[in-house]
């Protein structure tokens, strides 16, 4: 028999939390090494047992399960994380996998699911509930950065910079003196540039930057009065 996972529930439901962890354990897979109710539990927990995987409310008092999240993990704790609430709510699902949560569950799951969910975040990947596969899909869709965002991201950070010198209408010579770079080496970044971008010319480059807030703001000298 395969060594049981251990995890940790945090929830402020007592209730709640005493009747899952009761449910996991009955099913088997799993071992519960302790139950929490808020931040400082849980990290008395993380410290005594090192679970596997916690398995987390998200809409606790005082501190919500993304916040104690987030501290968990600015406080070093690394520990494969589950949210397991009652919200269906778009926003709060693409909250927590923003955050860096291993998966996002809900409360009226089967226990039998709910262990699946944890075998495969223990495993490294990433789960969602079922039913939130559809909004899961959705909000990737609405994730897709645009063409001119893909474009603006497959340069290196010197095209951009090259890209910015551009804009202001700047020769190949002035932008080597600015960039202490040979004017070989700039020529050679600006073809890039224009390819990497679809464009033709150092005007239609100098455009895309405008419209896309890619440019250097100029340095402002004191005129000087020798």
């Amino acid at each position: 028999m395969s060594e049981l996972i251990r995890i940790i529930l945090v929830d402020d439901h007592t209730l709640f939390r005493m009747g899952l962890a009761e449910l996991l354990e009955q099913r088997g897979g799993v071992k519960v090494v302790g139950v929490a109710g808020n931040g400082a539990e849980a990290r008395r927990l993380l410290q005594e047992y090192k679970p596997d995987v916690i398995l987390m409310d998200l809409h606790m008092s005082p501190v919500g399960g993304l916040e104690l999240f987030r501290q968990l993990k600015d406080e070093g704790f690394d520990t494969p994380t589950l949210v397991l609430t009652v919200s269906d709510a778009e926003e709060d699902l693409a909250a927590a996998l923003r955050a860096g949560v291993r998966g996002y569950l809900l409360k009226d799951m089967e226990p039998d699911d709910v262990i699946d969910a944890i075998q495969r975040a223990f495993r490294g990947e990433t789960v969602v509930a079922p039913s939130l596969t559809l909004k899961l899909v959705d909000m990737l869709k609405h994730d897709q950065p645009s063409e001119q965002e893909s474009l603006v991201n497959s340069l290196t950070q010197r095209e951009r910079e090259i890209l910015s010198h551009l804009a202001l209408g700047e020769s190949n010579k002035v932008i080597a003196r600015a960039l202490d770079i040979s004017h070989d080496t700039v020529k050679l970044h600006v073809r890039h540039v224009l390819s990497k971008l679809n464009l033709t010319s150092r005007v239609e480059a100098a455009v895309f930057a405008v419209e896309n807030k890619l440019v250097l703001a100029r340095s402002i000298a004191s005129p000087s009065h020798n």
